[in-house]
């Protein structure tokens, strides 16, 4: 396979403590985080004054006062105020698709160096006027005279206060991704104890790697925490067992629970990119290089009524097409566990030869992944998920991973809301 462009390097990142919503950050905006993020990039690299060549990042839930959050969040990091910045915006996929865009950048040599992260926040969701209301003041800004103002003001009525309060669903289904990953755990027979074995494993690793210093040049202190407060150190398989299913409580045949499902978080990470010879001149040395990436998306909404979270089921064949690579050519696999069932389906889904033939033309199925190279270090069922921040994450950890390896190759499969998938390689320095 021809190399395409220059190598990009993961020089390393940061990530404040990702907390479960309304805790910790209840009064912390998208800003406030992403740019304690940013600070500790900074700070871990002395890039203070230093003008990148870009940062990219974005949140999936915003404010309007968010609308230029990526270039707010630089000017108040510590890096050069001439740093050029831009939101990115692919739901779940937003953290690693900003990663990708920087080293697209980098890789044509059209920047040096560049940052790419994201931030998102549930406890201060936006809550919008109803639409009635909205319609009302809109008419009001209107009016050219008195009377115009005063007769759009008289359509009001005191139950037009109620909020629209944001929801996390899908406009064309209106279901949540926990009711599309229920229909996806029965389409594919995922069992319950199998769900809540993967969860149970998630934090028992993520429990060894705090134990073990992983994280501590990865986390910045933030807000009083020094650790993910989702984490469970002490979670049993009985524990997980007892709870109720969450997402379909009439039928009696639920399997997705609060325990084997991402809860909603609060959080920011960041993920510094650079090419080689940037990284030379400043003494920096690489974790691990990206060195392939790829979208795609499925028809969960329409005719083919695809599970919504299948997409990188989809993505990661022409992914490795493209990169000359079988399944099983990864030393590690660091899939995004939105919903442990999320995470079966898919791998289920690689092993089935009628889906790999019938939906993605394939000669024979990619095949099993050695289960034990699976989120090694945990993964966002014991972190916690907050949506946009995830991608810088799993990027951050991943290089680190195959650095402390002494290399190896990586494999990262991100979900998303919108029937989106955002797929990439990482390998070894």
């Amino acid at each position: 396979m021809k190399p395409h462009g220059r190598k990009v390097a993961i020089l390393g990142g940061a990530r404040i403590p990702f907390a479960r919503s309304n805790t910790a950050y209840s009064t912390k905006s998208n800003q406030d985080m992403l740019t304690a993020a940013f600070k500790g990039v900074v700070d871990k690299f002395q890039l203070h004054g230093e003008a990148l060549g870009e940062v990219q990042a974005g949140a999936v839930l915003k404010h309007s006062r968010d609308f230029n959050l990526c270039r707010e969040s630089v000017l108040s990091s510590g890096l050069s105020p001439a740093t050029a910045a831009c939101d990115v915006q692919m739901a779940c996929g937003t953290g690693l698709q900003a990663a990708i865009g920087v080293a697209n950048k980098i890789a044509l040599g059209q920047i040096e160096s560049g940052m790419a992260g994201g931030v998102d926040t549930t406890s201060d969701a936006p809550i919008a006027l109803g639409e009635k209301l909205r319609k009302i003041l809109l008419e009001v800004n209107r009016a050219k005279t008195t009377g115009q103002r005063v007769k759009a003001l008289a359509k009001f009525r005191p139950s037009m206060l109620a909020p629209a309060i944001p929801t996390n669903g899908e406009p064309r289904t209106r279901m949540s991704m926990g009711q599309h990953c229920e229909v996806m755990a029965k389409e594919w027979k995922i069992r319950r104890e199998d769900q809540d074995l993967l969860a149970y494993e998630s934090h028992r690793k993520a429990a060894a790697a705090w134990e073990a210093g992983f994280y501590d040049d990865l986390v910045v202190p933030y807000s009083g925490l020094t650790r993910d407060n989702n984490l469970r150190p002490d979670i049993s398989l009985e524990k997980l067992a007892t709870l109720a299913p969450a997402f379909d409580r009439k039928s009696g045949h639920g399997t997705l629970t609060a325990g084997n499902s991402t809860p909603l978080t609060d959080g920011a990470s960041a993920v510094l990119l650079a090419s080689d010879d940037w990284a030379a001149s400043r003494g920096l040395k690489p974790l691990a290089y990206l060195t392939h990436a790829e979208t795609a998306a499925v028809d969960f909404a329409g005719a083919q009524k695809e599970g919504l979270l299948m997409a990188p089921a989809y993505a990661v064949p022409r992914l490795l097409a493209r990169a000359g690579l079988t399944l099983q050519d990864f030393d590690f696999y660091e899939i995004h566990e939105a919903f442990a069932a999320q995470v079966l389906c898919t791998l289920k889904a690689w092993e089935d030869p009628t889906f790999c033939k019938q939906r993605l033309g394939l000669d024979k199925p990619l095949g099993a992944i050695d289960r034990s190279k699976l989120n090694v270090k945990g993964g966002s069922l014991a972190a916690g998920h907050p949506f946009a921040a995830t991608g810088g994450r799993i990027l951050a950890t991943l290089a680190k991973i195959i650095h402390e390896n002494g290399g190896g190759r990586g494999l990262i499969s991100i979900c998303a809301a919108g029937g989106l998938g955002v797929t990439a390689i990482v390998e070894g320095a």
